[in-house]
């Protein structure tokens, strides 16, 4: 009898936990080359990585609480988010949105004003099981398809080379949010600077501090973290698209 108790509570640990996908996502604070950055990595292969912009009734979540809220009923947890990417006054994205298979935006593959229009720029883009960003043009011309997809700019890092125009000694320091992604599409490194930096030392970060190829330039001062697994929320005026990790 107790050889028969012992086999079965030998299998019964054996049994992986069903629906705890915490270990996908891991936030912790570092510093590189002088600055700070709260860092959260995402594995795309078991997280479930999702874009936010709109509530059933077409309203803009604008807060982290409001997309908290909206997923109480279902059961559903916001374990990680972020902005992800730029908006117009009204919250809607300046360049290329889909969510779920709906295109709200169009890809804008020319030059403009401001970050957005630093060419090259480029998109994140989520896959079954996978997450990658690509620069605009690339994009376009590869024909993939993306079940969600946000577009932002400038890059920060194309081919594990850093944008051509930035500058070392650049002068423009701003608090800045992105995200990198390696090549086989599982690894997806979110950024936050906890100091203004320079977009020199932001995409230096994660070409060589985080040694992933591509990487992306999500937004400046206005830029968000929920992290409650390091107890960090931040509050403020509405955002537009965000990413997110949902359980």
């Amino acid at each position: 009898m107790i050889r028969r108790t012992l086999i079965l509570l030998a299998a019964l640990w054996a049994v992986p936990a069903v629906g705890s996908d915490k270990g996908a996502v891991n936030c912790s604070d570092l510093s590189f080359d002088d600055n700070r950055y709260t860092i959260c990595e995402v594995d795309a292969s078991r997280a479930q990585l999702k874009l936010f912009l709109r509530d059933d009734q077409s309203q803009v979540f604008g807060h982290f609480s409001s997309i908290e809220e909206a997923l109480k009923p279902e059961g559903k947890e916001l374990v990680f988010a972020t902005n992800a990417g730029m908006y117009h006054a009204n919250r809607a994205p300046v360049g290329l949105y889909i969510e779920d298979g709906k295109e709200e935006m169009r890809l804008i593959p020319n030059a403009g004003p401001g970050n957005f229009g630093l060419l090259p720029n480029g998109v994140f883009c989520l896959r079954q099981g996978r997450a990658d960003v690509f620069e605009t043009l690339s994009f376009r011309d590869s024909g993939t398809h993306c079940t969600s997809a946000t577009q932002s700019g400038p890059m920060l890092v194309i081919d594990g080379e850093l944008h051509p125009r930035f500058l070392p000694n650049s002068t423009s320091h701003y608090i800045r949010n992105g995200v990198g992604t390696s090549a086989d599409g599982r690894r997806v490194v979110f950024a936050i600077s906890r100091n203004a930096v320079t977009f020199h030392q932001f995409g230096s970060l994660f070409r060589d501090h985080l040694n992933l190829p591509s990487a992306l330039y999500f937004d400046g001062n206005i830029s968000r973290l929920h992290a409650p697994q390091i107890g960090r929320s931040d509050a403020g005026f509405m955002m537009g698209p965000v990413v997110g990790v949902v359980e």
